[in-house]
């Protein structure tokens, strides 16, 4: 399946051509521009609170999916209720999410005049930065990719060996333990761009705090300054600069969404500035970021929720990673 917006539709169709000369039965979904943000506004509790069966089926008859954002301006995010109700949303789809984690799947984006203003790039500026980011401005892109999984996998030898791992910044510090977990080398063959490597930690071991500086997106709302405190693996205090409701809403979502999902180490280093896409954000080299939701199965964790978002702390002024008591990652380097 090639989900995407009709505003990506040049990429929607090569894509499926080249789909089609590789020998596979592509089929295409395209919604429009806002669609999601009309379902969330205007339909009815009973529409809002329950994904029709038609939509868990036909995922479910997929070998696998294709997804192209299309980062669009939110109209109306603000609105009383309005977070409230996207989280509603994102809950009804549990299920179909599910379907969706359980084949082979992969992400990407199609660079929107919206994207590029959010990014503080001329359009043409950031189809060049979205170019650089997915290595298709050098000579073998397939090569490169190469380079970036080999390199993922001696960090994941180390990594493999741990049982705790201390996150220290300002305003964070805080002790996970992944002992037993499986550690996921993302080298370009699901989420593109990548360069990250993850894991599900454990669902009760987070302890201590952390603050989120670079600004994350949900629903469409930009949620900056993001402070979280865990005991026991749970959520216990959330505060934000902006978009506090937000982010209260995602957490409220359901039991699931108070706990982590996924912890990730950004690798790539030919990105460095934040965009306001955790796509790109998540993978900047010298950051690490804490999912709070749905783990991954594939790297051993358990927790169930609709939400899966990513927040990204940013090491590389002062922070650092320690395994096991043992410094790893400094300011952002790996010693």
């Amino acid at each position: 399946m090639i989900g995407g917006s009709s505003a990506a539709l040049p990429l929607v169709a090569e894509t499926h051509r080249a789909m089609l000369r590789a020998g596979a039965r592509p089929v295409v979904r395209l919604s429009y521009p806002g669609q999601d943000e009309d379902l969330a506004a205007l339909a009815g509790d009973e529409v809002l609170d329950t994904t029709h069966p038609a939509d868990t089926e036909d995922m479910r008859a997929m070998d696998g999916t294709l997804r192209i954002l299309t980062p669009e301006a939110q109209g109306g995010a603000d609105a009383p209720g309005a977070a409230e109700r996207r989280a509603r949303l994102t809950a009804a789809r549990a299920a179909l999410a599910a379907a969706r984690a359980g084949k082979k799947w992969s992400l990407t984006l199609y660079p929107t005049p919206h994207a590029a203003e959010q990014a503080g790039m001329g359009e043409a500026e950031f189809g060049d930065f979205v170019m650089r980011a997915m290595f298709l401005d050098r000579a073998d892109p397939v090569a490169a990719w190469g380079e970036v999984r080999a390199t993922q996998a001696r960090l994941i030898e180390r990594l493999t060996r741990a049982d705790t791992v201390k996150i220290e910044a300002a305003g964070t510090d805080l002790t996970l333990r992944v002992g037993g977990r499986t550690w996921a080398n993302s080298d370009g063959k699901r989420n593109m761009p990548s360069g990250e490597v993850f894991t599900g930690p454990r669902e009760d071991s987070a302890e201590g705090h952390v603050t989120f500086d670079i600004p994350a997106s949900y629903g469409g709302v930009l949620v900056r300054g993001a402070r979280l405190e865990f005991r026991a693996g749970q959520v216990v205090s959330a505060r934000a600069d902006e978009g506090e409701d937000t982010l209260h809403a995602a957490l409220a979502t359901d039991p699931g969404a108070r706990f982590l999902g996924e912890l990730g180490i950004g690798t790539n280093f030919g990105i460095q500035r934040p965009t306001g896409n955790i796509l790109f954000d998540e993978k900047i080299g010298g950051t690490v970021h804490l999912a709070v939701g749905r783990s991954y199965p594939e790297t051993g964790g358990t927790n169930h929720s609709a939400v899966h978002w990513d927040l990204i702390a940013d090491l590389r002024g002062g922070g650092r990673i320690l395994l096991d008591g043992e410094l790893w990652q400094e300011n952002g380097q790996f010693v």
